[in-house]
């Protein structure tokens, strides 16, 4: 019967850990120069237009980073090591993804714990509202509703 119960919870954490799986991991190989270039510049902020990625703008600014990500992919540098380039020379706010520390921490994990304290706080509610014994009317109460309606 414990089963039954935690069967479909389980299947919930399975599927969530498995979505942030998928959600995180890089993407595993971009082969050709075409394909790291486009991948690196995604991640980079445009400085000219900011709500745009070096990727998707068509700025001169954009067209300059592109083709400086294209030297150094060819030169051999690796993707860290270019994002870190830009990072170097243009600070943080480069970068279109927050990184994993300092302001960054709490953009990523504000919203987990925010899910994980509320989720906590709906099991415990719903621990408490199973555990209070259910209200049944009294004949008394009954009887006030009828006098109260006229049909007594």
């Amino acid at each position: 019967m414990r089963l039954r119960r935690t069967a479909p919870w389980i299947a919930l954490l399975i599927v969530v850990a498995g979505a942030l799986f998928v959600a995180t991991r890089g993407d595993g190989g971009a082969t050709t120069v075409n394909e790291r270039v486009r991948s690196i510049a995604s991640e980079l902020r445009c400085v000219d237009c900011q709500s745009q990625s070096v990727a998707t703008s068509s700025t001169a600014s954009a067209r300059a980073f592109r083709a400086d990500i294209r030297r150094r992919v060819i030169a051999g540098e690796t993707d860290g090591e270019i994002e870190r380039a830009f990072v170097d020379r243009y600070g943080e706010f480069i970068l279109l993804k927050p990184t994993g520390s300092g302001l960054g921490l709490i953009v990523w994990g504000l919203p987990v714990l925010v899910l994980v304290f509320g989720a906590g706080g709906l099991v415990l509610a719903l621990r408490r509202w199973r555990r209070e014994p259910r209200l049944t009317a009294t004949e008394a109460d009954e009887q006030l509703v009828a006098d109260a309606r006229g049909d007594g």
